[in-house]
Protein backbone atom coordinates (compact mmCIF):
# COMPACT_ATOMS: atom_id res chain seq x y z
CA UNK A 1 0.00 0.00 0.00
CA UNK A 2 1.22 3.44 -0.87
CA UNK A 3 1.76 5.69 1.93
CA UNK A 4 -0.24 9.00 2.14
CA UNK A 5 1.45 12.45 1.24
CA UNK A 6 1.50 15.67 2.87
CA UNK A 7 0.55 18.58 0.20
CA UNK A 8 3.39 20.54 -0.66
CA UNK A 9 2.96 23.12 1.51
CA UNK A 10 2.64 21.22 4.41
CA UNK A 11 3.05 22.53 7.92
CA UNK A 12 1.91 18.63 9.48
CA UNK A 13 5.94 17.83 9.96
CA UNK A 14 7.05 21.63 10.44
CA UNK A 15 8.94 22.41 14.00
CA UNK A 16 6.03 23.56 16.09
CA UNK A 17 7.03 27.30 16.46
CA UNK A 18 7.00 27.45 12.72
CA UNK A 19 3.29 25.52 12.94
CA UNK A 20 2.12 27.84 16.07
CA UNK A 21 3.49 31.43 13.61
CA UNK A 22 1.52 30.00 10.94
CA UNK A 23 -2.02 29.52 12.19
CA UNK A 24 -1.47 32.89 14.29
CA UNK A 25 -0.66 34.50 10.82
CA UNK A 26 -4.24 33.80 9.75
CA UNK A 27 -5.81 35.31 12.95
CA UNK A 28 -7.23 38.98 10.89
CA UNK A 29 -6.95 42.21 12.00
CA UNK A 30 -9.36 43.28 14.93
CA UNK A 31 -9.47 39.54 16.14
CA UNK A 32 -8.06 37.65 19.22
CA UNK A 33 -7.16 33.87 19.82
CA UNK A 34 -6.27 32.42 22.52
CA UNK A 35 -2.95 30.48 23.64
CA UNK A 36 -5.20 27.39 24.06
CA UNK A 37 -6.85 27.56 20.59
CA UNK A 38 -3.92 28.28 18.70
CA UNK A 39 -2.45 25.04 20.97
CA UNK A 40 -5.42 22.48 19.51
CA UNK A 41 -5.03 24.07 15.72
CA UNK A 42 -1.39 23.33 15.82
CA UNK A 43 -1.53 19.80 17.93
CA UNK A 44 0.80 18.45 19.76
CA UNK A 45 1.24 21.60 21.73
CA UNK A 46 -0.05 23.09 24.85
CA UNK A 47 -0.95 27.05 25.73
CA UNK A 48 2.23 27.39 27.34
CA UNK A 49 4.14 26.49 24.61
CA UNK A 50 2.04 29.07 22.30
CA UNK A 51 2.98 31.60 24.71
CA UNK A 52 6.75 30.54 24.24
CA UNK A 53 6.61 30.79 20.45
CA UNK A 54 5.29 34.69 21.02
CA UNK A 55 7.84 35.09 23.34
CA UNK A 56 10.97 33.93 20.96
CA UNK A 57 9.51 36.22 17.94
CA UNK A 58 11.47 38.91 17.15
CA UNK A 59 10.84 42.87 17.32
CA UNK A 60 10.70 43.17 13.95
CA UNK A 61 8.23 39.91 13.62
CA UNK A 62 5.39 40.24 10.68
CA UNK A 63 3.39 37.50 12.87
CA UNK A 64 0.87 39.44 14.82
CA UNK A 65 1.52 38.11 18.31
CA UNK A 66 -0.33 40.66 19.74
CA UNK A 67 -3.39 38.95 18.62
CA UNK A 68 -3.11 36.09 20.98
CA UNK A 69 -4.19 36.31 24.49
CA UNK A 70 -5.48 34.28 27.78
CA UNK A 71 -7.99 32.37 28.12
CA UNK A 72 -10.20 34.44 30.16
CA UNK A 73 -9.82 37.35 27.83
CA UNK A 74 -7.24 39.14 29.10
CA UNK A 75 -3.66 39.64 27.94
CA UNK A 76 -1.24 38.06 29.76
CA UNK A 77 1.34 40.28 31.88
CA UNK A 78 4.55 40.23 31.07
CA UNK A 79 8.63 39.37 32.57
CA UNK A 80 9.89 42.17 31.01
CA UNK A 81 6.93 44.55 31.96
CA UNK A 82 6.45 46.50 29.04
CA UNK A 83 4.96 44.09 26.64
CA UNK A 84 1.82 43.74 28.09
CA UNK A 85 1.34 47.49 27.33
CA UNK A 86 2.14 47.18 24.15
CA UNK A 87 -0.18 44.59 23.48
CA UNK A 88 -3.30 46.58 24.39
CA UNK A 89 -1.71 49.61 22.40
CA UNK A 90 -1.21 47.76 19.54
CA UNK A 91 -4.93 45.89 19.64
CA UNK A 92 -6.82 48.93 20.66
CA UNK A 93 -5.39 50.41 17.43
CA UNK A 94 -7.07 47.38 15.21
CA UNK A 95 -10.49 48.58 17.04
CA UNK A 96 -10.33 45.99 19.63
CA UNK A 97 -12.15 46.85 23.08
CA UNK A 98 -11.53 46.38 26.12
CA UNK A 99 -13.78 46.37 29.33
CA UNK A 100 -13.32 47.85 32.60
CA UNK A 101 -11.50 44.50 34.26
CA UNK A 102 -9.35 44.32 30.58
CA UNK A 103 -11.07 41.68 29.16
CA UNK A 104 -12.20 41.67 25.45
CA UNK A 105 -15.34 40.70 24.29
CA UNK A 106 -14.73 36.87 22.80
CA UNK A 107 -18.32 37.28 20.83
CA UNK A 108 -17.52 40.14 19.43
CA UNK A 109 -13.56 40.06 18.66
CA UNK A 110 -12.81 36.31 18.80
CA UNK A 111 -11.12 34.61 15.69
CA UNK A 112 -13.44 31.29 14.93
CA UNK A 113 -10.40 29.99 13.77
CA UNK A 114 -8.72 28.93 10.29
CA UNK A 115 -11.03 28.52 6.97
CA UNK A 116 -11.10 24.15 7.02
CA UNK A 117 -9.65 24.65 3.06
CA UNK A 118 -6.55 26.78 4.80
CA UNK A 119 -6.36 23.93 7.26
CA UNK A 120 -6.72 20.99 5.15
CA UNK A 121 -4.35 22.54 2.48
CA UNK A 122 -1.21 22.92 4.92
CA UNK A 123 -2.04 19.58 6.70
CA UNK A 124 -3.46 21.13 10.09
CA UNK A 125 -6.19 20.42 12.29
CA UNK A 126 -8.50 17.70 12.85
CA UNK A 127 -9.48 15.23 9.54
CA UNK A 128 -13.50 15.18 10.75
CA UNK A 129 -14.57 19.42 10.74
CA UNK A 130 -18.01 19.06 13.60
CA UNK A 131 -19.81 22.66 14.04
CA UNK A 132 -18.96 24.04 10.31
CA UNK A 133 -20.51 27.26 9.74
CA UNK A 134 -21.34 28.45 6.24
CA UNK A 135 -18.26 30.46 5.95
CA UNK A 136 -16.23 27.37 6.55
CA UNK A 137 -15.62 28.15 10.16
CA UNK A 138 -16.60 27.96 13.93
CA UNK A 139 -19.40 30.74 14.12
CA UNK A 140 -19.36 31.51 17.91
CA UNK A 141 -17.32 30.89 20.58
CA UNK A 142 -19.28 28.07 22.14
CA UNK A 143 -18.16 26.10 18.72
CA UNK A 144 -15.15 27.51 18.23
CA UNK A 145 -13.93 25.74 21.88
CA UNK A 146 -16.24 22.53 21.17
CA UNK A 147 -14.18 22.30 17.96
CA UNK A 148 -11.18 23.14 18.67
Amino acid sequence: MGEATMPPNSLGDAPIYERVYAVVSQIPHGRVATYGQIASIVGECSARMVGYAMAALPPDTTVPWQRVINRLGKISLRTSGTGSARQRQLLEAEGVRFDGQGRVDFDEVGWPGPDWEWLETVGLGPSEPSGRSNSGSCANQSERYSLW
